[in-house]
């Protein structure tokens, strides 16, 4: 094993075995959620420009986005269209139907050009009664960092709450 010959786009390379060790050691396996920690994702990267406080909205490529929950089955595009376009001009809406049922699945989302049309909708139509179902609209997209206590409690799912302790 004297000269190991490595192919790489029609280009050949030869290597002694002690360059071989060498890279060898210096790679490294990386599996799961370890590449997180990796030097590939601390690059410089571009940023949209909006709100910059922590856990605040983020603004999409193109737009404004809210994520509209617990949407009745039986609501049509039109129906949300005509509610959610009382606070602006709605620059995308979409609506995943169950292929099934043809019914919708439950969730929409909303795109606004403009992000207080977009947070007027957020704050009018969160809790609000639509085809008889309480909805909740939220943020799709928001900056890393801290929320407030309160809103993490309240968007808690699935889970029961913990017992308070004195």
């Amino acid at each position: 094993m004297d000269d190991i010959v490595i192919t790489r786009d029609r280009d050949d390379v030869e290597m002694e075995d002690d360059e071989i060790d060498r890279l060898k050691k210096s790679a490294s396996k990386r599996k799961g959620r370890g590449l997180a920690r990796s030097e590939v994702l601390r690059g410089d990267f571009d940023e949209i420009e909006g709100d910059t406080r922590p856990g605040g909205p983020q603004k999409s490529i193109e737009g404004w986005i809210i994520f509209v929950t617990n949407v009745h089955i039986e609501a049509t595009e039109n129906d949300i269209f005509d509610k959610f376009s009382e606070f602006g001009d709605i620059k995308n809406l979409h609506a995943n139907l169950d292929r099934r049922t043809g019914y919708l699945k439950g969730y929409v989302c909303i795109e606004y050009e403009q992000y207080n049309e977009a947070q007027a909708a957020v704050e009018q139509m969160n809790n609000s009664d639509f085809l008889g179902q309480e909805l909740k609209v939220d943020w799709a997209f928001v900056r890393p960092g801290k929320k407030s206590s309160t809103k993490r409690k309240e968007r808690r799912r699935g889970r029961s709450p913990s017992p308070e302790t004195e």
